[in-house]
C-alpha cells in the first residue's frame, strides 16, 4: 500500500484530526461498487465526517442524510437539495424545516407517532407547504419506530396526509454482528422488515414512494434490496475500530485518526504519556463489548503503520496513556514523537475537532472544514 506524504505534519500543533485521502477513496470506491451492483442508491449519511470536501469527494452534490438541522442548513448553504432529516422531528423545530424548504431544498422529516404526525400536518396546513415525512419502523429494538405490524403504522400515515413520503429504517443492533452470517441476516432482515411496512401502507391505500433502508455494516452486507429505494451509511467513509472488530473493514482501511505528541514517559508503570486525551479522541470505548478490546484506540507512527502492540490504554481531558496489551514492554519512543491513534468511533472522534488534516500519496497536504453544533 502506497503511504501518503505525511511533509509538514510536524510543523502542525498537535493534537489534531488527520484524513487519508487515498483510504477514503478507497472506502467510498468499495460501497459505491457494491450498491450499483445491486442497483439501489445511496444517500450519504454525513454525520461522521460533517464535511462538505468529504461529501463532495466521495458523492458529488448527491442526496444526503443529516442527523442535526444544522448539518441540513450548513449543507443547503453549499448546494445540496436532497436532504433527509434523520432524527425524530420535535415540533418546534418544524420553522427551521419551513425556511429550507422554502429555499427550494427537498427537507424530509422522520417520526414514529401520531402526535408528531399530526403536529407535522397541522404545521403543513397552516404554511401552506408540503412536509415530506417518512415513518420510522423498528426492525431490531435497538432505537424509535414501530414495528410494521404495530396498529398505529397506518394512522400515522393517514395523519400525515399528502405529507406521507414512506418508511425509514436502521438496524442498530447489527453492530453488534460479529459474523458474516449474522451481518447478512441482519441486513436481510432490515430489508424484509422496511418492504414490510411499505406494503402495509400500501395495502391501506397510502402513498408509499420511499423505502430507505441503512447501517455501514448491512450496507455492505446486503445481497437482496429489492423493494428499497435507497441505502442510508456514512461511518464508512473512514471506518473505525467496531467496524473492524465486526470485519465489515480492517485497521488498514481506518481513514481518520488523530495525531498526538509523546510528553512524558513512565516507565516504572510501562506507559507513554501523549498530549492527546478524551477531549481529543473521545470517551468512546465501543470495542470493549468485542473479542479484542482496543482500548481508546490502537497506535501508528506518523506515515500510518501500526506499532506493533501499542494502544491508548486511558485517557484523561488532556492527557493520553500508551501501554501493552498484555504488559510487553513500551517502545522506546522519545519526547516530541509524534505518532496516531486510530479511533474506536469515528463519529465521536471526529466531533471533538473542527477540521481535518488531509493528506495523500498524490496530492500535497490540504485542510478540510467540519461543521459543529445542532
Amino acid at each position: 500500500m502506497t503511504r501518503p506524504d505525511v511533509d509538514g505534519l510536524d510543523a502542525l500543533d498537535t493534537p489534531f484530526a488527520l484524513v487519508d485521502a487515498d483510504r477514503l477513496d478507497r472506502n467510498a470506491a468499495r460501497l459505491r461498487d457494491h450498491l450499483g451492483s445491486l442497483g439501489v442508491p445511496l444517500r450519504l449519511h454525513v454525520k461522521t465526517a460533517k464535511s462538505v470536501e468529504v461529501a463532495r469527494r466521495v458523492h458529488g452534490d448527491g442526496p444526503i442524510t443529516v442527523s442535526t438541522l444544522a448539518e441540513a442548513e450548513h449543507f443547503a448553504d453549499a448546494g445540496y437539495r436532497d436532504v433527509l432529516y434523520a432524527v425524530g422531528i420535535a415540533p418546534h423545530k418544524l420553522p427551521r424545516v419551513a425556511a429550507l424548504l422554502r429555499r427550494g431544498v427537498t427537507l424530509t422529516v422522520l417520526l414514529d407517532t401520531l402526535v408528531q404526525a399530526e403536529a407535522v400536518a397541522e404545521f403543513a396546513r397552516t404554511e401552506g407547504l408540503r412536509v415530506p415525512a417518512l415513518i420510522e419502523i423498528d426492525c431490531d429494538g435497538h432505537r424509535g419506530g414501530v414495528a410494521p405490524t404495530d396498529p398505529a403504522l397506518v394512522p400515522i400515515g393517514r395523519a400525515l396526509g399528502a405529507n406521507l413520503a414512506g418508511v425509514l429504517t436502521h438496524a442498530g443492533e447489527s453492530y453488534f454482528a460479529y459474523t458474516p452470517d449474522a451481518l447478512h441476516k441482519a441486513a436481510q432482515h432490515e430489508r424484509d422488515v422496511a418492504v414490510e411496512a411499505a406494503t402495509a401502507l400500501r395495502d391501506a391505500g397510502l402513498t408509499c414512494d420511499v423505502v430507505s433502508v441503512g447501517s455501514t455494516p448491512t450496507a455492505h452486507a446486503a445481497t437482496d434490496l429489492a423493494g428499497v429505494t435507497e441505502v442510508r451509511a456514512g461511518n464508512y467513509v473512514f471506518f473505525d475500530l467496531v467496524m473492524a472488530g465486526i470485519g465489515v473493514c480492517s485497521a488498514d482501511d481506518l481513514a481518520l485518526s488523530v495525531v498526538v505528541t509523546v510528553i512524558g514517559h513512565q516507565r516504572d508503570r510501562n506507559r507513554i504519556l501523549t498530549d492527546g486525551g478524551w477531549m481529543a479522541t473521545s470517551r468512546d470505548r465501543g470495542t470493549q463489548a468485542q473479542a479484542v478490546d482496543q482500548g481508546y484506540g490502537l497506535v501508528a507512527d506518523l506515515h500510518g503503520d501500526l506499532v506493533p502492540g501499542l494502544l491508548m490504554t486511558g485517557a484523561s481531558q488532556e492527557h493520553g496513556v500508551l501501554g501493552t496489551r498484555n504488559g510487553e514492554p513500551v517502545p522506546d519512543l522519545p519526547i516530541g514523537t509524534r505518532l496516531r491513534v486510530l479511533p474506536n468511533h469515528a463519529c465521536a472522534t471526529a466531533a471533538q475537532h473542527d477540521r481535518y488534516e488531509v493528506v495523500s500519496a498524490t496530492a500535497p497536504r490540504r485542510t478540510w472544514s467540519r461543521l459543529r453544533g445542532w
